[in-house]
């Protein structure tokens, strides 16, 4: 026998590859992924995992190798950044033939899809793939609570309408007021909300194997606010829904809250085609539309709520000021009809993204006099159109010759996610002493900490445009937040914050105040 066919036989003997099959690394055959309960979507390379329960990989191996198998998270991933956070893994020496390796999330494993990535011997790698490409690994779905509304707002009395997937035998359902004072008092924690329903239990048993819908209600005789359906199975999963009673007709009340729900769905990082990936731009620029009618992930809060959010609306309804909240898609009307309805239109979160339609009546309405405040930053950056109930990205609107610093006073001039952030120091508190009144705030004096995203003028802002107080340099040399205020010839009076986190500050004495200044300036 000759001495490569020698040491050929004792590596077979004793299970160790030959030199041949070392040249190239392992690989394997007919991956598959299944768990104890099949649910709707469920295929070779997608699984539901229900709690308690199991996802149970399987494979054939070419040949003796390490097998390292990893749960990846990837919901607030860009491409070409790292693949994502590792929650488990477990790595075994395997033999050729076939095998099975299983995973049990835990209780402390949300409620969200997994990329199962499996590495062989360092060398291949099943599960690199990116969003919308060829799905090469088992990806999991931690069964949870999904819930969403099939439109955004509701008038009172319209039906409102639910889709729901979840394996529970069945669900307890309620509505919560966002920070509401309504009785009964039943207070949700998560959402701070009081109850305006009793809850409801529903017989689950037909549907636990997929999504159904759920004819829940007609919305009540509630006031216009921000409101959660809240979905609680027996085990304690729990799932939430948004919506937004706008009132019955506009101008119930003379000032309007636009709750940014276009943005909030470009930043919801929920899979819905089981490639393990958020869909949404935000994950890959090949994504190019998100779904409007679509559960959120952290339990159905949308991301970034409380930082976008929550502030301004506690104190709307802390402070007991009336308004009409509106959706981003309720803007969608004629400028006339806003002015007739509204003195003052309140941005206080992220509006990013705005239709044609939306962006043309906020630009009437200001033109006809009426007055705008935004109190967060890197507002109308973009167009979007409605496809169905798709939101479809498009061109930013400085590069369709509309820069939005024409209407806004500002607009985006970058972000670092929060590396940077400075106070704010008032520099020209005259051009509006009653935005400072009972603040303790004078020229040169600071304020706040502010950054993440931030505004400044440009050539195309109204040339009227004051700058009132400004983080400077705050990214930069000559890339500083700038504070502004201007008036028009007919009488339109708009305020922008220029910084994201500017309404998150609200916590701040000052900041409260001077939102409140500016609330009884703008509206009166």
């Amino acid at each position: 026998m000759r001495r490569r066919e020698f040491l050929g036989a004792v590596a077979a003997s004793l299970g160790l590859p030959t030199a041949a099959e070392a040249a190239a690394p392992a690989a394997l055959l007919d991956l598959r992924v299944d768990s104890d309960r099949a649910f709707a979507g469920d295929k070779r390379l997608f699984a539901t995992v229900p709690p308690g329960g199991r996802a149970r990989v399987s494979f054939r191996l070419t040949r003796r190798a390490r097998i390292r198998m990893e749960a990846l998270r990837t919901d607030t991933i860009r491409i070409g950044r790292p693949l994502g956070r590792v929650v488990w893994a477990t790595e075994r020496v395997l033999r050729a033939g076939r095998h099975e390796l299983a995973w049990a999330p835990g209780p402390e494993i949300e409620p969200r899809t997994y990329i199962l990535r499996l590495v062989v011997d360092s060398r291949r790698v099943y599960g690199g793939h990116r969003p919308r490409g060829r799905v090469d690994a088992p990806v999991v779905r931690v069964q949870g609570v999904e819930v969403a509304t099939t439109r955004t707002s509701f008038r009172p009395g319209e039906p409102a309408d639910l889709l729901i997937a979840c394996d529970a035998p069945s669900l307890r359902v309620q509505v919560f007021h966002y920070g509401g004072g309504e009785r009964p008092a039943e207070r949700d924690l998560r959402t701070n909300g009081i109850a305006v329903t009793p809850a409801v239990t529903v017989d689950w048993r037909s549907h636990r194997r997929g999504q159904a819908r759920l004819r829940l209600l007609r919305a009540g005789e509630w006031r216009s606010g921000l409101y959660f359906v809240r979905a609680t199975a027996a085990d304690g999963r729990v799932g939430y829904a948004p919506f937004i009673l706008r009132p019955r007709r506009l101008g119930t009340e003379r000032v309007a809250v636009v709750l940014s729900t276009n943005t909030w769905q470009a930043y919801n990082f929920t899979d819905a085609d089981g490639d393990g990936w958020g869909d949404s731009w935000y994950v890959s620029d090949v994504i190019p539309s998100v779904e409007a009618a679509r559960p959120y992930l952290d339990f159905g809060v949308p991301f970034r709520f409380r930082d976008w959010d929550l502030e301004f609306v506690a104190w709307l309804n802390r402070t007991g000021r009336g308004a009409d909240f509106l959706a981003d898609e309720d803007l969608e009307t004629s400028g006339e009809a806003l002015r007739r309805a509204y003195d003052l239109i309140v941005f206080p979160g992220h509006a990013e993204y705005m239709t044609t339609r939306a962006y043309d009546a906020v630009v009437r309405f200001r033109d006809l006099g009426g007055n705008l405040l935004f109190l967060a930053a890197n507002n109308f950056f973009r167009r979007v159109r409605r496809d169905g109930r798709r939101i479809v990205r498009e061109q930013l609107w400085r590069n369709l010759g509309r820069p939005e610093s024409g209407l806004v006073g500002v607009q985006y001039v970058g972000s670092d996610q929060g590396q940077r952030q400075a106070p704010y120091v008032v520099v020209a508190a005259g051009e509006a002493p009653w935005l400072f009144e009972g603040t303790g705030l004078r020229d040169g004096e600071a304020f706040g900490r502010y950054g993440i995203e931030i505004d400044a003028r440009t050539a195309a802002s109204p040339p009227e445009t004051r700058v009132l107080a400004r983080a400077a340099d705050v990214m930069g040399p000559g890339r500083s937040a700038e504070l502004t205020y201007y008036e028009t010839a007919a009488g339109a009076r708009v305020l922008a914050a220029g910084a994201i986190n500017f309404v998150a500050s609200m916590t701040d004495p000052r900041v409260e105040r001077l939102v409140a200044n500016a609330w009884a300036h703008l509206s009166g």
